[in-house]
């Protein structure tokens, strides 16, 4: 799964941790908006293969 999120968000991922409803990837803090995307393209189209929400934290 990191692997994947990494490839589809262009970002290095520090952890993930999934919950239920979610999951939380952790990105270094100056990557975030890269990861996120324009309007939050990126993170829109990683929820939709993956299935689950996705929120991303800078670290």
């Amino acid at each position: 799964m990191k692997d994947r999120l990494e490839k589809m968000l262009n970002v290095r991922i520090l952890e993930i941790e999934e919950l239920e409803d979610k999951i939380v990837v952790y990105v270094p803090e100056d990557q975030v908006r890269i990861a996120v995307g324009s309007g939050g393209a990126a993170v829109k189209a990683a929820e939709l293969v993956i299935g689950k929400k996705i929120e991303v934290k800078g670290r």
